[in-house]
């Protein structure tokens, strides 16, 4: 029987995890805004838009605005203030369904990156959308004032490397091992091979509960008789 029950889970368990693979190739349009607006933290600008045309291979195809002078000086404050640069993904896959996301990162660090950053587009195993984030390579952002106007002048357009992160397979634990397990430690109960040591209340615990609780529930339920023992 107990042979029986863990077989079922291990078929059950391999199809789950087999399920992670990616079974199909597919495709998804992600259009890309962000916010800009020290003094209008929601309203978002279109920034480019990303097409992954192949999910199991990571084929991408990206076109971003390049940022005009306004833009930059908007970015600029962001950057000196140490605020969050905010970016939206409006995602469109192939079968038609749409979501959003949401994102960010210091703007101080995607200004000493030179706009250089990195968006991680996560996948479940049927191929769908569950995130998307945006990172970017600068760990130093202590200091946000020491960037001189040049060093946004010469930021022009986002250098944007796109990642397809499908779900990870979940490690494969060693049930066949502990079957056998059990099927030794089963015969050699059987032949008489293994003694149990356990205490007299460990062994018949699931007795004596039931007991006990049968006398508490009568000696509450019947006072009188109870006091008339005494």
């Amino acid at each position: 029987m107990i042979r029986k029950i863990l077989f079922t889970v291990l078929c059950n368990l391999v199809f789950v995890l087999n399920a992670t693979h990616l079974e199909y190739d597919g495709w998804l349009n992600i259009e890309l805004y962000h916010a800009l607006d020290i003094h209008e933290p929601h309203k978002f600008i279109t920034r480019g838009n990303v097409t992954i045309t192949s999910l199991n291979s990571g084929a991408v195809s990206l076109s971003q605005e390049p940022l005009t002078v306004h833009e930059r000086n908007q970015f600029r404050k962001l950057a000196e203030e140490n605020r969050l640069y905010r970016l939206e993904a409006h995602v469109l896959e192939a079968d038609g369904s749409r979501s959003k996301f949401l994102t960010s990162s210091k703007a101080c660090a995607l200004a000493k990156s030179q706009l250089a950053d990195v968006l991680w587009v996560s996948l479940d195993h049927a191929g769908s959308v569950t995130a998307i984030t945006q990172s970017v390579n600068n760990g130093n952002t202590d200091n946000c004032r020491d960037l001189t106007t040049r060093d946004f002048e010469v930021l022009d357009e986002f250098n944007t490397d796109v990642y397809v992160k499908p779900m990870e397979n979940a490690p494969i634990p060693d049930t066949a091992s502990f079957i056998q397990k059990l099927e030794r430690e089963r015969e050699a109960r059987e032949r008489g091979e293994t003694k149990d040591t356990r205490g007299f209340f460990a062994k018949y615990w699931m007795y004596i509960v039931p007991v006990a609780i049968l006398i508490l529930i009568s000696g509450a339920t019947n006072p009188e008789a109870a006091g008339g023992q005494r």
